[in-house]
């Protein structure tokens, strides 16, 4: 039975690479896979983009009004070699009703789905795309980072202009308008709210 797995991580821990890696994996043994990425990550435009310098051009970028399950029918309809695999890049920018048709694809046309996304935003509140995989998906699996004080990293923190910043709105596109994320461990995430609010209320 095909399943549908969520491999979530804070920012750096690698997720784009090894999707790459596992996209690698299938087609070196001559398996076909297809590559979703959402519209709404418009980082790199229609490719993927590893912090390692990897890159590929998505086979399928999802507008968030797509029915990804129809798209990926229609998919293996159109095609003669069978469909190992469904990739999916930045996981947290499907709208939970595209998490479910994900669901749907292992459900009813038996291909396995692997998501790859963060699980919370810059301010700990679950993205609407990852609850719903996490509520759904057959196998949850963390990939690890580390923060700069060597502790493990959970949390995603932004940066605009250099500067920490904990308000503003939940999608801001790392390396658009001086916008960057930094993964740090819950204590270091903290100690630089703190000194945010502090900041701001002087």
């Amino acid at each position: 039975m095909a399943k549908l797995y969520f491999r979530y991580g804070a920012m750096n821990s690698g997720k784009s690479t090894a999707l790459m890696q596992v996209a690698h994996n299938y087609e070196e043994q001559g398996m076909r896979v297809l590559i979703v990425k959402p519209q709404v990550d418009t980082k790199g435009g229609e490719r993927l983009i590893s912090r390692l310098g990897v890159s590929r051009t998505a086979d399928l970028v999802a507008p968030a009004d797509l029915d990804v399950f129809k798209a990926i029918e229609a998919d293996l309809q159109a095609n003669e070699q069978k469909l190992a695999c469904v990739l999916c890049d930045e996981s947290q920018f499907f709208t939970p009703e595209q998490a479910e048709q994900l669901f749907m694809v292992t459900v009813e046309l038996n291909v396995p789905v692997i998501c790859y996304g963060l699980r919370s935003d810059f301010s700990l509140k679950g993205f609407p795309g990852s609850t719903r995989l996490l509520e759904l998906a057959h196998t949850i699996e963390e990939m690890k980072t580390i923060c700069t004080c060597g502790r493990k990293a959970i949390c995603n923190t932004r940066k605009v202009n250099g500067e920490f910043v904990f308000e503003g709105a939940q999608v801001a596109i790392d390396g658009e308008g001086k916008v960057e994320y930094v993964s740090t461990c819950p204590q270091c995430y903290f100690e630089k709210r703190r000194a945010f609010y502090a900041n701001k209320n002087h």
